[in-house]
Parts: C-alpha cells; sequence; structure tokens
C-alpha cells in the first residue's frame, strides 16, 4: 500500500472551501490541462453514492475510472473510492479543517498499484510524482477561486 499526502492553507473559511467543491463544473475546474483525462459524468453531488467517471490515456490506452464516495461529513470530508480503474486499490480523502478563519485543505490517498510490491518499487515515486504535479494545480486553483 501506497500513501500520498497534499496539504495547503487556504485563506478562506472551511464553508466557503466546501462549496467550491460542490460546484457542478468542479472536476472541469481542478483537472490540469495537461493531463489526459475526459471527465464523463459526475452525478450526486459529494454526497455518499455520488459518482464520478473518467476516461484516462494511459500510454495511448483508453482506460476508465469510476470513483463513488463512500463518506461525507459536510464541512469537514468527503471519501471518494476507485470502484473501475487502473488501480488495485484507491482511497481519496479530501478533509477540510478551520485554522483561524482560514482551511487547511489536505488530500490524502491510499493505494496500490497491479502488480504487487515489484510494480511499486517500479512505479511508485513516478505516480507520487504525478499526483504532486496534479495536486499542486489544484490547490492553487482553489486558492485562487476561494481566498478573498
Amino acid at each position: 500500500m501506497l500513501n500520498f499526502k497534499y496539504s495547503s492553507l487556504i485563506n478562506a473559511p472551511v464553508e466557503t472551501v466546501w462549496q467550491f467543491h460542490e460546484r457542478p463544473d468542479i472536476l472541469d475546474l481542478l483537472t490540469p490541462p495537461w493531463q489526459p483525462v475526459k471527465i464523463i459524468r459526475r452525478q450526486g453531488g459529494l454526497d455518499v453514492g455520488a459518482k464520478s467517471e473518467f476516461r484516462l490515456s494511459l500510454a495511448g490506452i483508453p482506460v476508465r475510472w469510476i470513483a463513488t464516495h463512500t463518506e461525507c461529513v459536510p464541512n469537514r470530508l468527503f471519501v471518494d473510492e476507485q470502484t473501475d480503474g487502473p488501480m488495485k486499490s484507491w482511497v481519496h480523502r479530501h478533509e477540510f479543517q478551520a485554522e483561524n478563519g482560514k482551511t487547511k485543505l489536505t488530500d490524502a490517498i491510499a493505494y496500490k498499484i497491479p502488480g504487487g510490491w515489484l510494480a511499486e518499487l517500479l512505479l511508485g515515486w513516478w505516480v507520487d510524482a504525478r499526483l504532486k504535479d496534479m495536486f499542486r494545480y489544484r490547490h492553487q486553483v482553489t486558492k485562487t477561486n476561494c481566498e478573498v
């Protein structure tokens, strides 16, 4: 099991940052333009049972990815899990924590790469680097849209 975590402090109240994540176009806004990802559908907002479907391009091969929300505590956290996709497992926690009128936004992902420990040893650093790029972008977009 591999773990990734990225946090930043957003100069806005938790409610503002949460509401930003509720936007119907949030996946379009938070998907970096350089990533080979197409958003197919998003239904259910942030609530438990909500689904998002993507089409990724991995080495030119189209791959379907479906994430289902399994936990939601408004203004605190939501969790999505891969129910269909390229990873052996994927659990993504989105955490919102109030800090003196600001929001500490944390994305924490626990995942397994298919192929076991050898695949994780060979590819884990690469996945981690892609995740760092993606969440640096996502958090910057969130700051730009939420900070006053």
